[in-house]
């Protein structure tokens, strides 16, 4: 692609920058995070190979390292150290904003303990485009990220939930939403609901109904990638 011309950006030597990036269209990648990717001495990312898609749609040729889950306990002292250095170290997240639902929480907790210096460079949100996408109240919500996996833990997860009265915002993966859909059904067959699916992608869709009825819809190639499950709030008809 053409060369784009990127604007100048405060990223000050021995500051971690903490980077939004596409939740599925690479044409939503803000300018000023590109801008700030290129001029990052290192760029770490949950995972590599994703990102390299990105820096490549870019023609961006920062160096690339990972942190993840997996090796914080590692890597987060690397960071730190090359903070200390006078690096510009950039953060990205497979997708969306670094540090929700993520490790990034955890870096961010040290460097504070440290004393360095840290910033956001906000864009693209699964989050806040499926609440959007819902057509559920937006004055008052919950993100409660994902639910536990085993029976009990996401049953009395849902149970807290569900008394929740703002709107409720949850990730969940394609093989295990009809998992949890059937748990809310258990609980509370009423309440409506809502999946987006694949935001900002060709197949964009969001799916409204009870739990049954979204059960029934959820079959497929809908059962495909990371889905946003939204939960209307709890009213007094409840």
């Amino acid at each position: 692609m053409a060369m784009l011309e990127l604007p100048d950006v405060d990223f000050p030597r021995g500051k971690c920058l903490f980077v939004a990036t596409p939740i599925g269209n690479l044409d939503d990648m803000p300018l000023r995070g590109l801008a700030c990717l290129a001029n990052a001495d290192v760029v770490y990312a949950e995972d590599t190979r994703r990102t390299r898609r990105l820096m490549q749609r870019y023609d961006l040729r920062a160096r690339m390292e990972s942190y993840h889950e997996h090796n914080k306990e590692a890597a987060v002292p690397r960071i730190l150290d090359r903070l200390r250095a006078g690096e510009r170290v950039a953060v990205v997240s497979d997708a969306g904003m670094p540090a929700i639902s993520d490790p990034g929480y955890a870096l961010v907790r040290e460097l504070r303990a440290a004393g360095l210096e840290w910033s956001v460079v906000p864009g693209p949100s699964s989050v806040l485009s499926g609440l959007v996408l819902s057509g559920f109240p937006t004055d008052r919500f919950l993100f409660a990220g994902y639910p536990p996996r085993k029976p009990g833990r996401l049953r009395n997860f849902l149970g807290d939930l569900l008394e929740e009265r703002g709107t409720v915002i949850m990730l969940e993966s394609c093989h295990r939403i009809l998992k949890t859909i059937a748990a809310i059904e258990e609980l509370a067959p009423e309440r409506e609901l809502c999946v987006a699916r694949e935001i900002t992608k060709i197949h964009e869709e969001t799916l409204w109904g009870k739990a049954a009825e979204l059960a029934g819809l959820m079959t497929g190639p809908r059962l495909k990638g990371e889905l946003v499950l939204l939960m209307r709030g709890r009213t007094e008809a409840d």
